[in-house]
């Protein structure tokens, strides 16, 4: 079965997206570029080779010719593009946020549940990393045994724009580290505490976070927009019998002049190629069985790292400890 498989947003993230499609997922046919700059989805579909493409998004979500898509458009689109292509039968590979306004996520849930089956992934793509399916790993194998801790570091070059604040620190960025320690740890946020240091300029400082879960423990969020340095991620996961970190993956060293360097990269796209090739390739194996796939974040997960994320920003701003107050899990996630 060939799948039939059209990119909404053609920016950095949906390029990325229409070159793996196009590239390196198995049975996939990169039938559609869309986004509302028509030059720019010609550019990606000509990049790509795609059959075709368009700048009219809402037309794209009701073609004949599409089996699934991949929702890729600015964060706002991403509930109402869900909800018009679960109501259609779409299988759907949503970036993240699901949506950054949470009685949205809980419509897209409502939708979803009333079909009676799954057909959105949320791309939290950390959850195909080698370096989290190691933690995981030794964490199920009992070799740390009880994890206590989890200390997350997420640092950026830059801020893409001049008028980013700490609040879309929390919800821009650290919804991925949100994601993975609830499922690395197998747990729910229960209450979250923000805090940031005050720079010496007048670009966003770091936001650090601290994370309760429902079985007594501990996760650190670090979001450094503007480190300065390069793109660089990090966890640490500490059991009371040892800790598990990840490695930066440096292809060379330059030893120079009397010192060494190791180069960092600009953006996330190198760093988490391989995991987008696996999440990509995970997706078509849900658009053509229906069922999801085990590693995949659902609306559910989706939902939680909206919650949390929504949670840190009244954090940040009231300097206390807020609870994280989340809905029963509906048994359609269970």
């Amino acid at each position: 079965m060939v799948v039939r498989v059209a990119v909404i947003g053609a920016g950095v993230m949906g390029a990325d997206h229409a070159k793996i499609i196009a590239q390196d997922v198995p049975n996939a046919c990169l039938q559609l570029v869309c986004d509302m700059d028509g030059a720019r989805a010609r550019a990606v579909a000509d990049a790509t080779s795609a059959v075709d493409c368009t700048d009219d998004p809402e037309a794209a979500l009701l073609r004949e010719d599409i089996d699934a898509v991949i929702i890729a458009s600015p964060d706002f689109t991403h509930a109402p593009y869900t909800k018009t292509l679960i109501a259609r039968g779409k299988r759907v590979l949503c970036e993240k946020p699901l949506s950054q306004k949470i009685d949205e996520c809980l419509d897209v849930m409502a939708a979803e549940q009333a079909t009676g089956a799954p057909h959105i992934m949320v791309g939290f793509m950390r959850r195909y990393d080698r370096a989290y399916l190691d933690m995981r790993e030794a964490l199920a194998k009992g070799v740390l045994g009880r994890a206590l801790m989890m200390h997350n570091f997420h640092r950026n070059l830059a801020t893409p724009y001049s008028s980013f604040t700490g609040a879309m620190a929390i919800t821009n960025s650290a919804p991925h580290e949100f994601d993975i320690a609830r499922y690395l740890l197998g747990v729910e946020v229960t209450t979250i505490t923000a805090h940031q240091p005050r720079r010496s300029d007048d670009v966003v400082a770091p936001v650090v976070m601290v994370l309760e879960t429902d079985d007594d423990q501990l996760v650190t969020v670090e979001v450094n927009n503007n480190a300065a340095y390069g793109y660089d991620v990090r966890a640490e996961l500490v059991g009371e019998l040892g800790s598990i970190s990840t490695n930066k993956v440096a292809h060379s060293r330059l030893d120079a002049r009397l010192s060494s360097a190791i180069r960092y990269d600009e953006d996330w796209r190198g760093h988490y190629h391989d995991t987008y090739v696996a999440q990509n390739r995970d997706f078509m194996g849900f658009v053509q069985t229906g069922i999801l796939p085990e590693a995949a974040a659902s609306t559910w997960d989706g939902y939680a790292a909206a919650l949390v994320a929504d949670t840190g920003v009244r954090a940040l701003h009231s300097g206390v400890k807020e609870r994280v107050e989340m809905i029963k899990k509906p048994a359609f996630y269970a």
